[in-house]
């Protein structure tokens, strides 16, 4: 079991599976694909918490063929995987646990809430997403961004 200070040296990575993929996850390739994509950029540690987040209509494919030790989180609707990353981040104090965090999307609904988790507890976060898809408030509001080399189109043909 960890204690807070043993955990303050541990690495949160957050993915928002459909931002990356560029909406609704339909098949196993595209997990595949993405956490390939993913892993290259973050480069995974061994004690990192890994959360994925994702509609409740991919939860079974993000959920099986994800490989390796992750938390999932889901629900229905609109910025399903967005709102489940944020309640999180606004809900389990990841500010007295992590030092760094690593956050996989681009969108704009994130910028006040890492701002303020980095302002309020010092922890780092880094946003890890595709060149053509990050706000410019969610580039501002992260100490780093990194780009991910993943096209979605390349998936829309096969569907």
């Amino acid at each position: 079991m960890y204690t807070r200070q043993e955990a303050r040296t541990r690495r949160l990575v957050l993915v928002d599976t459909e931002n990356i993929v560029g909406g609704g996850i339909s098949m196993e390739a595209q997990v595949r694909a993405a956490q390939t994509a993913i892993e290259a950029v973050v480069r995974p540690r061994a004690d990192d918490q890994l959360v994925l987040a994702c509609r409740r209509f991919s939860v079974d494919i993000v959920g099986f063929e994800w490989v390796g030790i992750h938390r999932l989180r889901f629900r229905n609707g609109v910025d399903a995987a967005d709102l489940e990353l944020l309640d999180m981040l606004e809900t389990e104090q990841i500010g007295e646990w992590f030092a760094e965090a690593v956050l996989v999307s681009g969108d704009g609904i994130f910028a006040d809430t890492i701002s303020r988790l980095a302002m309020t507890s010092g922890t780092e976060v880094t946003v890890v997403t595709r060149p053509d898809a990050c706000s410019r408030r969610l580039r501002m509001a992260a100490k780093s961004v990194l780009h991910i080399d993943f096209d979605p189109s390349a998936f829309m043909e096969a569907a």
